[in-house]
């Protein structure tokens, strides 16, 4: 099982895993230090598609060898990025990769219906995952980044996303807890009837390869001793590998403690899924570690 960061670069070098990385508005340094580093690991073939002078710029500044990289020129930003999203489409690039580029130009062009990477019919989604010292794995969440209120169905859709994406990782069976703010069944919480009737799901196949149990509030999920003082008998309570949020604002608020509150040594990677091919979606402010955490674990989303 990959318990850690380190322990996935460990897994990607030791089965020799490389693949295409096509990076959209790739012309900012920590977009541009992640993927060399991704490429030095050995872990991607890295094409960057932006402004050349700038990549270039960049790369002197820092002591990169620009000639790692393939480099596309498209200096304006709108054209690039639907060039990036054209190439992953048209099978030039395994993943994609968000530079610095908005959010909303970087959907635009992965929604567009006839270059884009959503199937039909299909729900687009974001996968993060956790390194924190305070607990003994990694653990993966949603969705912290795109749908606001998700209905159910589209929840059991999350939820088949949360499990694949632990499977990549060695997860034969992750247990995923489904949070709302409390773990008994209050018929004044949607929360809390969703999260029964997702569990119901995971129990009966529905939602396969996985073990769920819900409601479950966020303490209960990954810590122990509440369990225990709680007198909760939960297969999942207190050992979560994933979690399912209610909504956009609560998952949101529960990553960001994480990065802001929690210390030294936490470390974190999102992604998008749904796609046809997994797509690197950081803040344009986050540190070239997230964005090199997010394209590790892009890659062994389509490694198993």
């Amino acid at each position: 099982m990959i318990a850690s960061f380190n322990d996935l670069f460990a897994e990607l070098k030791a089965k020799k895993i490389c693949k295409k990385l096509v990076v959209a508005w790739g012309v900012d340094e920590h977009s541009i230090e992640a993927a060399y580093k991704a490429a030095e690991a050995g872990f991607v073939e890295a094409t960057l598609v932006g402004d050349e002078a700038m990549i270039k710029d960049v790369c002197a500044k820092n002591g990169m060898d620009a000639g790692k990289f393939n480099i596309v020129n498209n200096p304006v930003e709108l054209k690039a990025v639907a060039q990036a999203v054209q190439m992953v489409h048209d099978g030039e690039g395994d993943v994609l990769m968000k530079g610095l580029c908005s959010t909303d130009k970087f959907l635009r062009a992965i929604l567009n219906k006839e270059t884009g990477l959503l199937p039909p019919k299909g729900v687009l989604s974001h996968v993060g995952v956790i390194e924190n010292p305070h607990y003994p794995k990694l653990l993966f969440l949603s969705d912290m980044a795109v749908i606001p209120a998700p209905d159910f169905r589209q929840k059991v859709k999350i939820a088949g996303y949360l499990v694949s994406t632990a499977r990549s990782f060695g997860l034969d069976k992750p247990k995923i807890a489904f949070i709302a703010a409390s773990e008994q069944m209050l018929d004044s919480m949607p929360a809390c009837i969703e999260g029964a009737m997702l569990a119901k799901m995971c129990d009966r196949g529905q939602i396969a390869k996985c073990i769920g149990d819900g409601p479950l509030a966020l303490d209960v999920a990954i810590d122990p001793e509440s369990v225990a003082i709680k007198k909760l008998v939960s297969p999942v309570a207190g050992d979560a590998d994933c979690m399912l949020f209610p909504n956009i604002e609560s998952a949101n608020v529960f990553w960001k403690c994480n990065s802001k509150l929690c210390g030294e040594g936490i470390r974190q990677a999102g992604i998008l899924v749904g796609v046809t091919a997994p797509c690197v979606l950081a803040s344009r402010a986050d540190t070239a570690d997230t964005k090199l955490c997010s394209i590790a674990t892009a890659v062994m989303s389509i490694s198993k």
